[in-house]
């Protein structure tokens, strides 16, 4: 986040628990509600909100539901996601995944490269092609595997059941060549609605056997196919015709870095290591 959007932006918290950021034009619209109100220079919930996880997901669905009616909340999922200050601390109530950017508070996902070796030297990385239907970046390239951290799923569970439903990967096949590769995060301005996205993505690298075969299986991807890790690099370029999802290139970035495959001496090779961690990692 720039620091012009950080001074412009007013901190949503609850309990003296930081929870996000929200912009003026959005702050209109939920002071304009019962569930909001302003308490010193920060947004927090009212005592109409009740003081439990429970009555506070119920007030703030209302809202979120009515700015979803007006057209404000774009590819709204029936998923609901934890919000609090850090990733590890009981949520302070839970919130439909695609409302989240609305309070600017943290949201987490689970992204994994689905990596292959062919022969001795050769290196290559499963990518799929998102479904025409999807609401956001219909038909763009994507992970094998990328999905929100929904309430009450560990991480690991996740994976596992992402692996399943997206690309019929089996769980023990999971299992066996899964490993984690850290986490990357990042924070944008989203212009269209003045929202501010806080965002965490958990990465991962899955092996898998050279004659294993992803296949489309809950209608989210349309095919995938594989690349060598040089057609990957050159999917970067900005004239590159097929893009992929631009979280995506952070998460691949990140791979290529860990694995060798962009050497230090590179010229930027710390800028690009520090723009994959400037969001709020908690």
């Amino acid at each position: 986040m720039t620091d012009e959007l950080k001074e412009k932006s007013v901190v949503f918290q609850v309990d003296g628990a930081f929870l996000g950021r929200v912009m003026p034009s959005v702050l209109t619209k939920l002071l304009a509600t019962s569930t909001f109100q302003m308490e010193g220079d920060s947004l927090t919930l009212s005592p109409e909100a009740g003081s439990t996880c429970s009555s506070r997901t119920h007030a703030v669905k209302q809202v979120m539901e009515n700015f979803r009616d007006e057209g404000d909340i774009p590819g709204w999922r029936d998923e609901l996601y934890p919000i609090s200050s850090h990733f590890y601390d009981d949520p302070v109530f839970l919130m439909e995944r695609a409302a989240v950017p609305v309070l600017g508070a943290l949201e987490y996902g689970v992204h994994l490269n689905g990596l292959v070796k062919k022969g001795a030297e050769t290196e290559m990385m499963w990518i799929a092609r998102r479904s025409a239907n999807k609401s956001n970046y219909p038909g763009m390239l994507d992970h094998m595997v990328a999905g929100g951290q929904p309430a009450g799923l560990g991480l690991m569970e996740n994976v596992i059941k992402e692996c399943i439903e997206e690309a019929g990967v089996p769980e023990d096949l999971t299992r066996s060549g899964i490993k984690p590769g850290g986490a990357i995060s990042y924070e944008t301005h989203v212009t269209e609605y003045d929202y501010i996205a806080r965002v965490v993505l958990f990465c991962y690298d899955l092996w898998l056997p050279d004659t294993f075969q992803p296949v489309p299986v809950d209608g989210e991807v349309d095919q995938f196919f594989l690349w060598e890790i040089d057609q990957v690099k050159e999917s970067f370029d900005p004239s590159y015709k097929d893009p992929i999802k631009p979280n995506c290139y952070t998460v691949i970035i990140d791979y290529l870095l860990r694995a060798g495959h962009i050497s230090p001496d590179t010229p930027g090779y710390l800028d690009v290591l520090r723009e994959l961690r400037r969001g709020d990692c908690r």
